[in-house]
Formats: C-alpha cells, structure tokens, sequence
C-alpha cells in the first residue's frame, strides 16, 4: 500500500526535554486525519518536521514517497502547510503574495488566475484583493494563506488550528473544501483544539502528549476500544485531562 505521509521513528529534543519521542505513523491517499494533544504535546514540533521546517534527530519523514531531509524541493512541492499564525509579506497586496505562491509552484498563469479569482469570491476577500496584507486581520490573513496553499493543487495538505480566527462562515467552506480534497484523492492532516471538528470530519485520530503517540485509530474504533466514550472523555482519559474534572470538583465542593 502507498502512503502520502510516512512518519518513521520521528524524535526531538532540546536539551533535556524531549518535544516528540519515536513517532511513527503512516496516511493513506483520501484520508483525513486529526492531530489531537494538549498546549505543548508535541503536535506543532511533528508538523514542522513533516514540512521541513525542523530536523529530526532521528527518523525520517516522507512525503509522497520523497525524503524531506533529502529531497526538500521534490517533497514541498508534493504538500501546502498552513500554520497557526500565518507569517505573511505584509508590504505586498494580497493578490501579490497569491500571484508569487502559484508561480512559485509553477502554476500556470492562466489556471492561476482561475483559482485566483474563484477563491478569493469563495472566502469573500475579492474586494479586498488589492489591499496590503499588513492591514489584514488575523482572519483575513488565515483566508489568504489557506488560498495560497491551494493554488498549486496540493497531494498532501497539513494545517495546525485551520480555523483558529475565522468566523463561522469561513471556518464551515475550510471543511468543506478539506471534505472536498479528500474525496479527490488528497490527503488532509491536521491539527486542532476543536474535539467536534475533528469528530465530524476525520476517518481516524491521532493523539499525542508529552510527545508521544498514544492512539492512532478510527473514532469508532477508539470508542469501542475506550468503552464508547466520547471522544473527549476518551482525549482527556489519554492525556490525563480527567485530573481536571477532579480538581473542579474539589473546588466546587470547597466553595
């Protein structure tokens, strides 16, 4: 079976604290898969490992079938990531920065303008295309770096908190359009706080704390193996969340 992402035996450390500890697992083409941990358990780190963005200390990453670490240009051309905080060419309008990322991934001119123009009408930015990105809000420069990912048509795409500072309307078409890209054969990981969009549109789960890999498994199949919980009690029983719950009660009992 060919993977799009493989992650083999993937470990950081910085100084004494290990970030991520052996991570290996393997996303198949069309599936949709989210990346489930608490502030600091490692997901961030093994995102930018995947994209190239770090070095492993051991282990490798491939995407679709291309070592990061030693066919980087071969491999980013196979994927579009979107992080959390988007870091974007503030001195240049938007419609600048998209006409420089599909030419960076040699799209042609032609078929960029298309997907150009039909996105910025999908996200509601059209009006707002000749304006510079430093006057954008986070929201609106989440919009464009999502739209510039999308612009070279993407095997794999990798997001860390995709809907983090958009609105409602805007944060329904990234999972609409993520839907979409998995029907068509892509693969779609990504990261996300958001236990009920990770419930609703992912084919499995992976969860990590402390940086290391405690599920990876369909949501149906975790809730049977966890007794039929939810899936956040299952996340919190995993992660230790449940300490949480017992300290709100002794709170509640205190007061």
């Amino acid at each position: 079976m060919s993977f799009l992402i493989e992650a083999k035996g993937l470990h950081k450390e910085y100084g004494d604290f290990v970030a991520v500890k052996d991570a290996t697992f393997n996303i198949k083409p069309g599936e949709v898969v989210g990346f489930l941990g608490p502030n600091g358990a490692g997901k961030t780190t093994t995102l930018k490992i995947l994209t190239g963005l770090l070095a492993p200390d051991a282990g490798q990453a491939l995407m679709a079938g291309f070592d990061i670490q030693k066919e980087p240009l071969k491999a980013k051309a196979q994927f579009a990531y979107v992080p959390d905080t988007p870091n974007l060419y503030g001195k240049l309008k938007a419609i600048e920065y998209l006409r420089f990322m599909a030419r960076l991934y040699h799209v042609p001119s032609d078929l960029a303008e298309e997907r150009i123009s039909r996105l910025l009408d999908l996200f509601e930015l059209t009006d707002k295309a000749v304006s510079y990105l430093d006057g954008f809000s986070h929201g609106m420069q989440q919009k464009t770096a999502i739209i510039g990912a999308l612009l070279h048509d993407p095997q794999i795409i990798l997001m860390d908190e995709p809907t983090v500072g958009l609105d409602p309307r805007s944060a329904r078409l990234v999972k609409d359009l993520l839907t979409q890209q998995s029907e068509q054969g892509n693969t779609v990981f990504f990261s996300s706080h958001i236990l009920e969009i990770v419930e609703n549109m992912c084919d499995r789960v992976i969860i990590i704390n402390k940086g290391e890999i405690l599920a990876d498994a369909p949501v149906d199949q975790l809730r049977q193996m966890e007794g039929d919980q939810s899936l956040e009690d299952i996340f919190l029983d995993l992660t230790g969340g449940k300490d949480v719950d017992d300290l709100v009660r002794e709170l509640g009992n205190a007061g």
